[in-house]
Parts: structure tokens; sequence; C-alpha cells
């Protein structure tokens, strides 16, 4: 099936889109509740994720989280333009997209968003997060052991640099609310005290084993939605983001007893979870599916508040997406990224 071919109807069996929750933003905005991941990874190609677009569409998706590295967003563009054809309401879909590591510069960050919405077919986006705070560039595929020669840390003034034209992008009508990705408390303590308009929302690794409680409970401590990535663990990560150390969510027994006990899959616990915690997660698949059960984890069978308890005690502290290929010097760990003693990595 081609672009031009997409079409979309809304399926016999969808789930009624009012029905999914929300959040609502500080601008008012209602944010829902649970969105389709656009990031094909190494398994799904640029064409396969525009139709799981139209699929999800179709069973009562109106969220979804797209990025200008995952190389896609024109694809995606003919499947947004598909389901607006196909008679729902620009107003009714809510669309992410995120500015890219090498468009940190302040004259870059407009003209990025403006290349995000000419391929999403789009006058604005409802939320546009810095999808790294470190502006190294890699090249897409590559080996967790490449380093960029221009590699630099997190630089508080460079990143408000680029802040201040992610709020010009606000005040032009491009973007409706702006966000960050992949920060840490420290990092966030800073932008929080200097931002004009704060983060409405944080992006962040978040499923049963890797729980980040503090940073979570910052986020909500400070009006900022947390939405997390992998929420199921990522079982099709790409090979360069696996470890020897990883551990798989949806094997753990207590996430495999709930499952049972409510005739779903692991996975479908894994988001009841996160939505009832207070994240909007973002699974990505192209399996019809499992694309439905996903979103009817959120509208029916609600877990227990002791299957909720019993969750929250499997954390494991398990990242699995650890940023390698964003350090800036030799010897470094990975760790360096994520400020783990409670102040930004210096230089």
């Amino acid at each position: 099936m081609s672009a031009s071919s997409l079409s979309f109807c809304v399926a016999n069996d969808s789930v009624d889109p009012a029905a999914v929750p929300n959040h609502v933003l500080p601008s008012g905005d209602k944010m829902p509740s649970i969105g389709l991941g656009t990031f094909g990874s190494d398994h799904a190609d640029h064409q396969l994720v525009a139709e799981a677009v139209v699929t999800a569409a179709s069973v009562g998706y109106r969220h979804f989280d797209c990025a200008a590295v995952y190389g896609n967003e024109s694809y995606i563009g003919e499947s947004i333009k598909a389901i607006t054809d196909g008679g729902v309401a620009r107003e009714e879909l809510w669309i992410n997209s995120k500015l890219w590591n090498d468009k940190h510069a302040e004259e870059d960050v407009i003209s990025a968003c403006e290349q995000t919405l000419k391929d999403l077919q789009l006058d604005y986006l409802d939320l546009y997060f810095v999808h790294w705070p470190f502006p190294n560039f890699h090249a897409p595929g590559c080996d967790i052991t490449s380093r960029s020669p221009d590699a630099k840390p997190y630089i508080h003034e460079n990143f408000m640099k680029t802040w201040r034209q992610m709020e010009r992008l606000v005040e032009m009508g491009l973007v409706r609310n702006i966000g960050t990705s992949n920060m840490t408390i420290p990092k966030l303590k800073l932008v929080l005290r200097d931002a004009k308009i704060k983060p409405a929302v944080n992006e962040m690794e978040l499923h049963p084993h890797f729980q980040q409680p503090e940073l979570f409970a910052f986020n909500i401590e400070n009006g900022i939605v947390p939405v997390g990535f992998s929420p199921i663990g990522s079982p099709a990560r790409p090979e360069r983001d696996r470890t020897a150390d990883d551990t798989v969510d949806i094997e753990d027994p207590v996430i495999v007893k709930i499952a049972a006990d409510h005739d779903v899959h692991p996975a479908v616990v894994c988001l009841k979870w996160a939505v009832q915690r207070g994240q909007i997660p973002i699974p990505m698949s192209t399996k019809r599916r499992n694309i439905l059960a996903n979103l009817k984890a959120v509208t029916e069978d609600p877990l227990s508040d002791a299957e909720m308890q019993a969750i929250s005690k499997i954390d494991k502290n398990c990242r699995l997406i650890k940023g390698q290929v964003f350090l800036w010097k030799a010897n470094q760990h990975w760790e360096d990224l994520w400020d783990v003693n409670g102040e930004v990595t210096p230089a």
C-alpha cells in the first residue's frame, strides 16, 4: 500500500475517543492519556508505521507521538491527511513531535519545526519536545560506541537559548505546548527557574521495572505531565540498546499473575498501571490486535489498588535506553548522562 492509497474509516470495534482519559495542561489543552509511538526501530519501515497510524485512528486513537529523527514524518503526514479527509477534525487529534539534537542552534529551531509541520501536513503541533538535552548528533542506526567529535555536555546557557526559540514557536502559533525529554531533576530545576514558558510535559523512560519515582514525583509536584516511552519495557528495541543486565517487564511474575487474573497480555497490565499511576504511555505496535488491546487497556477493567501496590514494589531501576551515544568525552559511563549524584554532571 502506498502512502497515497491510505484510507480511513471508523472501525466497528473502535473505542470511543471520548472514553479515553486526558490530562489538562497549563494551556488548558487536553492531552489524551495514551498515544501511539511512531519510532519504527529496526523492525518496522516507514510505510508500515504510516499504516499503523491510520489503523490506530480507526480504532479510536487520537494521540500520536512523532519525531523528526524517526525519518518517517512525511509518511505520517499522509496518514494524518487520510484521517482528516475521513472525517476526523484536526482539533480532535493530538500530534507531538521533537527537535533533534543537531537543530539546537538558535537559528535552526524554528526552521526545524517548520519542516516537521510541512512533513506532517499540519499548521500547528499540539506539543513540541526538545528530544534530548544534549546537542550531540549521531547517525541513525549507529553503534553505541559511536561518539560525535563535536559532542558537548549539557550547558544550561546553551539549552536556554534553544528553549527561548521553543517559546517563540508558541508565540508564533506554530506550537501550542512545549516540553522536555530525557531530562533529570537537576536539569529541570534550572529550566523551571529560567523559562518564561515552563515545560508542560517531560517525556522519559517509564515502565514497571524502571519507575523513576523521584523524577516522577518531581514532575507531578511542578505541574509537568510525565509521558512514558518504552512503557512495556521496549521488547522490540534495537540490539544496540540491549545489555546483559536488562530485565523483561512482561516476564515479571507479578505482571504475569495480574495479566492472568484479568485475562489479558502482560503488556496490557503495564499500560493499565501507567495510566492509573498518572503518566501517559506511548506504546508502539504495527499489529491491529495489539493496537486495539493497548487502547482498551485504559478504558476498561482497571487494576485494583492492591495490584497497583504490588507493581510499585517490582521496580528494578533498570534503564533500558541508556544514551551512550550522547557521551561527550572518553572513558565516561552512561550514568554521567543522568546526573545520578543529584547535580548536573560537570564537563
